[in-house]
């Protein structure tokens, strides 16, 4: 949203003041948005992300990018597939487990490359990461709450992390975390705690590295070991834990949440307790979609640090001869390659 793209379409649902959430697009130029869904159908918002992915979200949107490469004739057009991000975060890279998956979003990238082939573009694939098998969750936030770090509030008996008031925080994402102390003094102390931690591979301090020395950092960035994954959980005990923890809620949550993928597998006849509260949304009670367990042992694959076998690693995969002359890039060569590509046809 807000780029300086000339079209764009990314899910954004509608959040009604009853509580609800409609499934939605926001698109630019406005007109857009209705064009498509009613060419396409309402987008899968359900089957994009939570309990209930399926390649139908992947899908829509191929269909989304071939109807705006009819309306509009873009130069260079992104598209984001987010399929296989689903099982192999649940299940890892079990290839019997996954192989559907597989040759559900092969399909989809057989249509595209097709299509595109048919309008004389040239197409890359394009991966940000590799997802690799991980075993272990590590709770940063829970470890700075034992050491005095996190500041807690209590509401209705549930307990909410209270970031400005922390003297230090973890926000998780997958297998890297930016740290953020309120005292400069704190660094040494949090880093020291942070890398005796089990799971932890490394701490950085972000202002001593280039790279990483950006006013939205967190002061350190923690990587985790090859087999673990950092999540947000802040609570000691799960009675306590927020509303919105056991929901598909990732506005509120402070960090990334991959066990919304699962359904909680210790409440009974899940499916039938998941139809009765649709049925009350349906005619206008609030109710709370507390369906999401609180087992972060359930996540089987992740990704942000730089895998051990290269075999893991992103792909860059581009049909134009000898725009790729080397094994391995740089993350930041993929623009330059993009470029390259565009400018030469």
């Amino acid at each position: 949203m807000y780029s300086t793209v000339d079209y764009s379409v990314t899910p954004r649902p509608n959040y009604l003041a009853d509580g609800r959430k409609i499934p939605d697009v926001y698109s630019h130029p406005p007109e857009m948005r209705d064009r498509l869904q009613t060419d396409l159908g309402r987008f899968p918002l359900f089957q994009f992300w939570g309990p209930k992915t399926s390649i139908k979200s992947s899908r829509w949107i191929a269909e989304a990018a071939i109807h705006t490469d009819k309306l509009y004739d873009p130069t260079l057009t992104l598209i984001y597939l987010p399929h296989l991000d689903y099982n192999l975060q649940r299940f890892g890279n079990k290839i019997e487990t996954i192989a559907k998956d597989l040759e559900e979003i092969d399909a989809v990238v057989k249509q595209l490359i097709g299509y595109y082939d048919s309008r004389g573009c040239h197409a890359v694939l394009l991966s940000e990461y590799g997802i690799t098998d991980v075993s272990r969750p590590v709770h940063l936030n829970r470890i700075l709450r034992e050491n005095d770090y996190l500041a807690i509030r209590t509401e209705r008996d549930l307990e909410l992390l209270d970031a400005g008031a922390s003297r230090a925080f973890a926000v998780a994402d997958h297998q890297i975390a930016h740290v953020y102390c309120n005292d400069s003094l704190l660094i040494p102390k949090v880093k020291a705690l942070l890398e005796s931690q089990e799971g932890v591979e490394k701490v950085l301090i972000t202002k001593n590295i280039k790279e990483l020395s950006h006013e939205r950092a967190g002061e350190l960035l923690v990587i985790a070991e090859p087999d673990a994954w950092f999540t947000y959980y802040y609570w000691l005990d799960d009675r306590r834990a927020p509303d919105f923890a056991r929901t598909v809620d990732i506005h509120r949550k402070p960090g990334y949440d991959p066990v919304e993928m699962f359904m909680d597998p210790e409440k009974r006849l899940i499916f039938l307790r998941v139809l009765g509260k649709l049925m009350k949304k349906k005619i206008g009670f609030r109710t709370l979609m507390d369906f999401i367990p609180l087992d972060a042992n359930l996540v089987k694959g992740s990704h942000g640090r730089v895998p051990e076998d290269p075999n893991d690693f992103p792909i860059f995969i581009s049909g134009t001869p000898g725009l790729v002359d080397k094994k391995n890039i740089e993350a930041a060569d993929v623009y330059h390659l993009l470029y390259r590509q565009i400018t030469s046809i």
